[in-house]
């Protein structure tokens, strides 16, 4: 079984910064697209970012420009800055193998962000 751990959620006020961390330990890594997803209250969970093995990224519109994804292959780690914050990206943050926009894997807990204004 595949374990994604997410990390560095919290509470912050709007237009701060933070930054999640996923250790994904799993062979797959070193080849595998990976994304970061959110899950606001209510809603279904939504494609934020992604990277590939070889760094090329995408972004859901609603965060082009104030959130930055990044990996490190060796560690098995893949990172999300996320910069100017507002309300609107309070959610649960989850991160997986991505394909397509989609996690491929189980999910994991997951790491809760909230913004307040």
């Amino acid at each position: 079984q595949v374990q994604l751990v997410e990390s560095g959620g919290g509470l912050v006020q709007a237009g701060g910064s933070l930054r999640l961390s996923c250790a994904a330990p799993e062979n797959f890594f070193g080849v595998a697209n990976m994304g970061w997803y959110r899950q606001a209250p209510k809603n279904q969970r939504e494609f934020i970012a992604s990277i590939t093995a070889g760094g090329d990224t995408k972004y859901a519109d609603s965060v082009s420009g104030r959130f930055t994804i990044s990996r490190d292959n060796a560690k098995k780690k893949v990172d999300l800055q996320m910069n100017s914050l507002k309300p609107e990206d309070t959610g649960r943050y989850f991160c997986n193998r991505d394909v397509a926009g989609r996690g491929f894997y189980s999910w994991g807990q997951g790491t809760q962000v909230t913004v307040s204004s």
